[in-house]
């Protein structure tokens, strides 16, 4: 009888088993979090490229052991492994189909320094601002400073050989890397460096001798062949293995993470100079610079960076910079020169901005120069600069600057005929290109204007690279000159470098890697760079959203979908210092609380990329919890991605679909019950006085036991008679106080306060009731904070009816929380028509921008007391800084006789409305706060004012260091004469 037959599984089972046995044998071996989820992989098939390729998992390694670990499982298991540092790379170098390993949000750190020797050792995953600012203190720096510095890791700039601004005098990565710490494709470590170690394996011994013989071999190719161009990074440094005493380290540079993984960096540093001057060359047409640039190198700079027309006329509509580019040009140029020196000496560095004006002179561009000496007026010089390619791809639409010939470098005498033939070539295309960087070493970044969402940009950018790179060929320079070669420039190796020395780079990754584990089909056998399957915008893409229509108005940006799509991924929201954003990603380093990681998950949400439904699903109400709504990016991201909005639009469709938790409509419904509950203000305010009453509030409502809660009052009263628009005299002086509900029901000194400064100064101001009397005005930001859009539509629309005849005679409406009066100008011009909204533009502003704007202009005058010598320390709310509206601030606090002012340089406070309250985020909130604010306030002195406009900031401060904060209102008022 025969038996019966064996029945294997089906591959989808058993596919789904090894998937398991992988997942669950890194989880266990992993000191690091891993994860597997769909919406976490989405977040990390991504860069800064037109590229997209979905990865198995991403692990956060927290040590040497977890990288090993990773790399033998992974091995085990036949899946690659891709490291990642901040992800900003443009050719899509650290995405692919495998394990990718984020080495930014732990492994990090300095791990030796002597700053005798000027050398650091540092773990890949360091950010380069964070290492510089620690090295400023003994007067060094790593002096290779892409614009990406804020964001961008060590192990990331020696994967992709970085350079930056100042190559001209310090060179790329590979000059400035003395010895590199690694892991093989197996989990074998080494060290490499200016020698072989005495304790090197034999296998490593074995294999840089092959190396060695195999650069040898080819020196007559890689003499003749290799760019004679300081940028040139394509391939592999076989050029590093010439030297009799090679530094081995050098081979890995460059090497994108496809022929070893790096543990740790030994980093040559350098001094830094005393002192740095910049001169602004002005040019009316762009040849012009391309042909000046050689004589301008001539007087030895430290850099000479282009700024093109379209990132001056671009960036005159960004309010980050409008200041500044209105500061350092005269006229209107085609394109501008900065131009550096730097050194020791400030009287010698004048006197080359002398010569570099004379130089300029002499090649025909007479008093072409602004001088810009004052290091407070370089730093937002350069941080325009930095922002070149984030301004660029702030064009609306389908058509972006695409990155793919990015960074080709030719030698200077070639300039201005390379810039010219590629031009002509993007014309033959029908298209136009953006170029900026550095024309100190001839390599400007250039990018056309394509749509590729469709295929015929596809074909556009092929044949366009094709015909850029015979033109590198032709005048003798490199095709990748500082940011790799990924997938968009791997193909082009051979054509640019030969057969004979692309098949000795594929010995090279042989050597390393022969079971091409690490980071496969990058610099060699590369995949094809126009493959729409490995793109963004695959041949199926279309961006839909659940109900089909938005909740509020996105025609500004060609619908949501453009709006979301305006990230670029080149992650300017992950700077650890500065600005605002990104708040909850500086808390935590998670990718998913970042504004790219956002904007990121909603794109591949609403194009079907991770699964039905994944829109209003509830791994994307935890993509986008974290969101404090703070509008940093909506300043501080050049390409104005705004993610508060986004986040009104998806809790908008979401709490549709699932209903809104009684926490969130106790929230919104704030205004309607505030003054009943105002009524029984003692028997609300017992919650934090009796522990178990805020512990059962806790568990039934969501508010965290450890916060207090605002303390109910007496509400604020006008006690004047409601006005009649006929009162209005339409001189300048009538105001409208808007008493928001948090500073009528909590805080109402505010606004009494606000009155007596307000008559002080001469206004006359009008009591405005909505048409129906039944409670004050409302803007509707508790509703928008849960995405109640139809309701803060009503709400809207009820203030904007009963202030329409005041503000149409010349009445201003004056309010003391940012958050509200800000509502005004941003969330109910895209919550109604432009017809309803636009009477009130330029009419709602702040208590401290009235003051600040007429006593500038002179029509009024405030009797302010000398303080003599009292010190205030200023915390800006968010929103005040997003919409630039600090100055006033700061201008009002400078005009108090006798009162010094000190700004307190803080991202938000950590509160954000309502997020600081809910029990789920007090960790997060708290460390937010800890981050600069709080440390801040305990320095200043037990007599020092703290001023901060936001209720919840200044919440935030009392409950963090039990200090109180204080309006501005307060503090005029308490500085008015003769009271």
């Amino acid at each position: 009888m025969n038996a019966p037959a064996r029945t294997s599984a089906p591959p989808a089972a058993r596919n789904a088993s090894r998937r398991l046995a992988f997942e669950s044998s890194l989880e266990r071996a992993l000191e690091g979090e891993v994860r597997f989820d769909i919406f976490t992989r989405g977040r990390y098939a991504t860069d800064a490229s037109i590229y997209q390729i979905i990865p198995k998992a991403v692990a956060f390694p927290k040590s040497e052991a977890d990288i090993s670990a990773a790399l033998q499982i992974a091995g085990e298991h036949g899946i690659p492994v891709i490291a990642r540092g901040g992800g900003t790379s443009q050719n899509g170098q650290p995405i692919g189909d495998g394990l990718i390993l984020d080495m930014s949000r732990h492994f990090s750190g300095v791990t030796e320094y002597d700053p005798i020797a000027r050398t650091v050792r540092v773990r890949p995953g360091t950010v380069l601002n964070s290492l510089n600012d620690m090295l400023r203190k003994d007067g060094l720096f790593f002096p290779i400073e892409p614009s990406t510095a804020s964001r961008c890791t060590i192990g990331g700039m020696c994967g992709n050989n970085s350079s930056g601004a100042r190559s001209l005098r310090f060179g790329k990565t590979v000059d400035n890397v003395l010895a590199i710490d690694g892991m093989l494709y197996d989990g074998e470590a080494f060290s490499l460096g200016a020698s072989l170690p005495k304790d090197m394996s034999l296998r490593m011994q074995a294999m840089m001798q092959r190396l060695t013989a195999l650069a040898r071999l080819h020196r007559t190719d890689i003499e003749t062949i290799f760019p004679k161009v300081q940028r040139r990074v394509g391939g592999y440094n076989l050029d590093e293995l010439l030297p009799d005493q090679p530094n081995y380290s050098r081979l890995l540079v460059g090497s994108e993470g496809t022929l070893a993984l790096t543990t740790g960096v030994t980093l040559k540093l350098s001094t830094l100079p005393k002192h740095r001057v910049m001169g602004v060359c002005h040019f009316p047409a762009f040849r012009d610079a391309m042909e000046t640039t050689q004589h301008i190198v001539a007087l030895d700079p430290a850099a000479v960076e282009l700024v093109d027309n379209n990132v001056l006329v671009l960036g005159s509509d960004i309010p980050l910079f409008v200041k500044t580019l209105g500061d350092i040009t005269k006229g209107t140029p085609n394109c501008l020169l900065l131009v550096e020196f730097a050194g020791d000496d400030l009287e010698s560095l004048k006197r080359d901005l002398k010569r570099l004006d004379q130089c300029m002179s002499d090649y025909g561009y007479p008093d072409a120069v602004v001088e810009v000496i004052e290091p407070a007026r370089q730093k937002p010089v350069w941080e325009v600069r930095e922002a070149c390619l984030n301004i660029m791809m702030s064009m609306k639409g389908d058509g972006k600057p695409v990155s793919f010939i990015e960074d080709c470098a030719v030698p200077l005498e070639h300039l201005a005929d390379y810039t010219d033939a590629v031009t002509d070539v993007f014309t033959k295309h029908g298209t136009v290109g953006t170029w900026y960087a550095h024309a100190s070493v001839g390599c400007l970044h250039v990018r056309p204007i394509l749509n590729m969402k469709e295929a015929d940009g596809v074909r556009k950018m092929r044949e366009i690279a094709e015909e850029t790179a015979d033109l590198v060929k032709r005048f003798k320079g490199s095709y990748s000159g500082e940011h790799g070669d990924g997938i968009s420039r791997s193909e082009f190796i051979e054509p640019l470098f030969g057969a004979k020395l692309t098949r000795a780079f594929e010995q090279v990754k042989d050597e390393f890697d022969p079971q091409n584990r690490l980071n496969p089909n990058k610099i060699v056998r590369p995949l094809k760079m126009d493959d729409r399957s490995l793109m963004r915008f695959k041949s199926d893409y279309a961006v839909t959203i659940a109900g089909g229509a938005t909740a509020l108005d996105w025609s500004e940006w060609g619908g949501l979908g453009g709006a979301v799509e305006m990230c670029n991924n080149n992650g300017t929201c992950r700077k650890l210092a500065g600005g605002t954003m990104c708040p909850s990603y500086r808390a935590t380093k998670d990718e998913q609380h970042l504004t790219r990681g956002r904007a990121n998950t909603l794109r591949l949400a609403m194009s079907g990329q991770l699964g039905p439904d994944a829109f209003t699903s509830k791994g994307m109400k935890a993509t986008m919890d974290l969101c404090v709504s703070c509008k940093g990016c909506k300043r501080d991201c050049p390409t104005g991605v705004d993610m508060a909005r986004m986040k009104i639009e998806f809790l908008h469709h979401y709490y549709k679909k699932h209903g809104l938790p009684l926490r969130e409509k106790l929230i919104a419904h704030l205004p309607l019950y505030a003054r009943y509950a105002s009524w029984i203000a003692p028997l609300l305010n017992l919650r934090d006085r009796i522990p178990l009453i805020a512990r059962v509030s806790e568990k039934i409502l969501g508010f965290s036991a450890e916060r207090t809660l605002p303390k109910w009052r007496k509400p604020w009263v006008e006690t004047r008679l409601p006005a009649r628009p006929g009162d209005v005299k339409g001189d300048g002086l009538d105001l409208v106080l808007f008493g928001d509900t948090f500073n009528r029901y909590f805080e109402r000194e505010n606004l009494e306060a606000a009155e007596r400064v307000l008559i002080a100064a001469g206004y006359r101001l009008h009591r405005v009731q909505p048409t129906d009397h039944s409670r004050p005005m409302c803007c509707g930001r508790t509703y928008l904070a849960s995405g109640q859009t139809d309701a803060a539509r009503a709400e809207a629309q009820r203030a904007l009816d009963a202030l329409r005849p005041y503000i149409a005679r010349g009445a201003r409406v004056v309010g003391l929380e940012p958050s509200c009066i800000m509502s005004f100008r941003d969330e109910m011009t895209v919550l109604l028509p432009n017809a309803e909204t636009d009477f009130i533009k330029g009419k709602a502003l702040l208590f401290e921008e009235v003051l600040a704007a007429d006593l500038k202009e002179g029509t009024i005058t405030l009797p302010l007391a000398d303080q003599g010598g009292k010190v205030a320390h200023l915390h800006g709310h968010c929103h005040q800084k997003a919409f630039a509206a600090m100055g006033p601030v700061e201008t009002v606090l400078r005009s108090i006789p006798g009162l010094e002012l000190k700004v307190i340089e803080s991202s938000c406070c950590g509160m954000s409305g309502a997020f600081g309250y809910a029990a789920e985020n007090i960790e997060v909130s708290k460390k937010m706060a800890e981050l600069s604010l709080l440390p801040a306030v305990r320095k200043a002195g037990t007599d020092d004012l703290i001023v901060a406009d936001g209720t919840s900031c200044r919440h935030q401060i009392h409950d963090g260091t039990g200090r109180d904060a204080i309006h501005v209102a307060l503090v005029l008022d308490r500085a008015l004469a003769k009271r």
